[in-house]
């Protein structure tokens, strides 16, 4: 019979940490025997491997030429030089917590919740490891850190609402955009979160999904500046349509901001007819990707005075009809109108970019879906084969 050897293995954990383990080979499969740890940094990782090889052959004296790294002797105590048994005496990752509690600081998040050290802590551990606020504990626990109770966690959900922190922490982030210049451009997107759940309540409910799901959701909308910087968020019911949450967003922000000169960027599937005209009725400007079923007509206009040869990297600047398609461009006069909102009252600015890559791409999708079309098409006009059954004879 062999003799079993036991070795050291590292493995990688969901938190992203370095577990050490001493394991033995049975068969194809290794048996962890003893877990020794999770390190964060190289000097943790060191530190454990040292204890580990130990472990393993506590009476081996050998001549081990490798310096001990100045990083792993810093973790060792004093009474225990190279060669005997190692003790960690610290596994805190004290450098990523201090960074993003630096940033959750003065970015005025602790003062916008009255310095709530449970809120603090399911936003930063979140950041650290997307998980469930019962987990909050373990992430933190794998930096070395104290957290609070799972009970205190969620009392702090409760507070949530109460004290209102969703407006001051808005608050907090546009003092923070706007301390350096003015917010002159916000853009505004959607997305749904859905749940596992059988019943739907007043908030989770079944609505359109992209992903074509059954399940219960919420719709989820942010306002963040030009950078990225989130500035607000919404929340609604799963089968809102997502069409209909930009202008309660909107309104909300600059009525806490006072806020009268804006331009808001969106989707072209996000600004309906309707929302444009409010946003217009509000004095808001707006960018918004258009429709490609308005380019024929709007190019069409243009070819009459400028021809219809592009060149890459060409721009339009033309006019569209607000509705239908009814134009206010008079091809009487020699040159293509410059949008202007009182001389075209009934039109929107548009403008057409040009580029030869993408219709070069467009041009291979177009293609290749219209092969498929024509394959699909064959088969179906193909004579179909006879069926045959067999029947044993009797």
């Amino acid at each position: 019979m062999g003799v079993v050897s036991p070795f050291l293995r590292k493995v990688k954990t969901a938190s992203g940490a370095t577990a050490v383990q001493i394991a033995v080979k049975e068969g194809r499969r290794d048996k962890v025997i003893e877990h020794l740890g999770s390190a964060h940094t190289e000097a943790e990782l060191a530190a454990l491997m040292e204890i580990g090889r130990h472990r393993i052959a506590p009476d081996q004296l050998a001549l081990d030429l490798t310096p001990t790294p100045p990083a792993v002797s810093g973790l060792l105590t004093a009474s225990a030089p190279v060669g005997t048994d190692a003790v960690v005496e610290s596994k805190r990752s004290g450098l990523l917590w201090d960074v993003l509690h630096g940033v959750y600081t003065r970015l005025g998040l602790r003062d916008a919740t009255g310095g709530d050290r449970a809120f603090e802590q399911m936003v930063l551990a979140r950041l650290i490891e997307p998980s469930s606020k019962a987990q909050v504990p373990r992430v933190l626990g794998d930096l070395g850190l104290e957290s609070v109770s799972v009970r205190t966690l969620f009392r702090s959900l409760g507070r949530c609402g109460q004290r209102g922190y969703r407006e001051a922490i808005s608050q907090a982030l546009f003092e923070h955009v706007t301390a350096s210049g003015g917010l002159a451009l916000c853009l505004y997107d959607v997305t749904t979160l859905y749940f596992e759940a059988e019943r739907e309540d007043d908030l989770r409910r079944v609505g359109y999904s992209k992903e074509r799901r059954v399940d219960p959701q919420i719709i989820v909308g942010l306002l963040v500046d030009r950078h990225g910087f989130p500035l607000q968020v919404g929340c609604w019911e799963g089968n809102k349509a997502e069409t209909t949450t930009i202008i309660p967003i909107v309104e909300a922000f600059q009525a806490a901001h006072g806020i009268e000169d804006l331009i808001i960027v969106a989707d072209a599937s996000m600004l309906s007819a309707a929302n444009l005209t409010t946003l217009d009725d509000a004095r808001l400007r707006f960018i918004v990707g258009a429709r490609t079923t308005r380019a024929p007509g709007d190019l069409e206009a243009h070819f009459h005075w400028a021809g219809d040869a592009f060149t890459d990297g060409q721009v339009i600047d033309t006019i569209t009809p607000k509705r239908g398609s009814r134009s206010e461009r008079d091809k009487a006069v020699r040159a293509e109108p410059v949008w202007d909102p009182h001389t075209h009252p009934g039109s929107w600015r548009a403008i057409w970019a040009y580029s030869k890559k993408r219709a070069a791409r467009d041009n291979q999708t177009l293609t290749a879906q219209a092969n498929r079309a024509r394959a699909i098409r064959r088969r179906r006009e193909a004579p179909q084969g006879h069926a045959f059954c067999h029947h044993p004879r009797r």
